[in-house]
């Protein structure tokens, strides 16, 4: 159960985050910024490509390299393939991971690795099998990590990981931590910039920082519930299951994060599918036992230890209004099945800033459910 009075009780969050989660997602602006300066000293602003990749590669571990990977293929659009390389492995453990480049790789394709760790063995290997056949290799892992040492100047290039400005907590550890999204993707949108696949320049990225520090305001925990989007979520969540349904490229990614790290960081289930997809794929959960409209005096149903059920709440996320639009239609299928509905738009700007308040507001209301659903001390 959500304890609601907790969400604008600012000292019991405090107390309760022992991970330092809302530090975190407070300080992604700060991270942004620190990427930028390692990106413009490890001589990505001086690259003068001599054209495109033909297939952009991403690997790494986790919730933050599997997001990288997302957002990059979204921003990128059609101007190259991007593919995450996924790794294998019988053991969880990272040091028994393994990645392996795709038969087709070689000297016209780009390997990107991303990883907050940096100490596995399999990302070692990875990189020296790149350098052999003959593919450019850059990654982003922190400053004092074997995988640096590895890649840095033989094998190619390595932009230190922007570390968390008042130093290192314990959300660092986590994959899905609210700031190492950020500290990964920065450096690798510069790059991605100078060889003409995004564009994210250092302008672009001060914005995107910008927008990561206004966001933050708004949905830091000294701001009340009513007037704060990430804790208004957070509570609409509460006891449901979230149907997360996305419009435009850059937001299908967004709510495949907040997906994942409801699950990582909450512990709750979430589904996510993009509009119009969204309806027939959905539609169904809508008026099954998952619907706000059940009846929960169903004569037939299991009594025994019956907990709570939880019931669909829509979410609807687009990164940018204007167009053609699914949304009528998607909230018309919800509030026609007496099923709530949240939507989150972010403000006028770029793709890149709508990209960061999106991900800013669901990082946060991930923490906030996070927060205030788990035991007290």
């Amino acid at each position: 159960m959500l304890d609601e009075s907790l969400l604008d009780a600012p000292e019991a969050l405090a107390r309760a985050d022992r991970r330092d989660l809302l530090r975190g997602a407070a300080e992604a602006g700060a991270r942004v910024r620190t990427a930028v300066r390692h990106a413009a000293e490890a001589g990505i602003g001086g690259l003068a490509p001599e054209g495109r990749p033909r297939a952009v590669l991403v690997a790494g571990p986790g919730t933050a390299a599997s997001g990288v990977a997302d957002l990059i293929g979204a921003l990128a659009g059609a101007a190259a393939p991007v593919t995450r390389i996924r790794p294998t492995g019988v053991d969880p453990a990272p040091g028994a991971l393994r990645w392996a480049l795709p038969g087709w790789a070689g000297s016209v394709d780009l390997l990107l690795i991303a990883t907050a760790d940096g100490s596995e063995p399999g990302l070692a290997l990875l990189a020296e099998q790149a350098y052999r056949r003959g593919c450019t290799v850059v990654a982003v892992a922190p400053t004092r990590s074997p995988l640096r040492e590895a890649v840095d100047g033989v094998h190619g290039l390595v932009v230190p990981m922007a570390a968390a400005p008042h130093g290192e907590y314990d959300a660092e550890a986590s994959a899905a931590g609210p700031g190492t999204l950020w500290a990964l993707l920065t450096p690798l949108l510069a790059l991605l910039d100078r060889v003409g696949l995004v564009t994210a320049t250092p302008e672009d990225l001060q914005k995107v920082a910008d927008r990561l520090d206004r966001t933050a305001e708004r949905c830091g925990p000294a701001i009340a519930t009513y007037s704060n989007p990430a804790k208004t979520l957070a509570a609409e969540l509460a006891d449901s299951l979230p149907l997360l349904w996305t419009e435009g490229e850059a937001a299908g990614p967004v709510g495949r994060r907040f997906a994942a790290v409801l699950s990582e960081l909450a512990g709750r289930p979430a589904l996510t599918a993009q509009l119009p997809e969204a309806l027939p794929s959905h539609g169904t959960l809508l008026a099954g036992d998952f619907a706000a409209g059940a009846d929960p005096d169903d004569f037939f149903r299991d009594r025994v230890e019956e907990g709570e059920t939880l019931r669909a709440r829509v979410v609807l996320l687009r990164d940018r209004p204007g167009g053609l639009s699914a949304y009528p239609a998607a909230r018309e299928l919800a509030l026609g099945h007496d099923t709530p509905v949240s939507e989150l738009e972010p403000e006028e700007g770029g793709e890149l800033e709508a990209v960061a308040e999106l991900l800013a507001i669901t990082d946060f209301a991930a923490v906030y459910l996070s927060l205030a659903s788990a035991p007290q001390p």
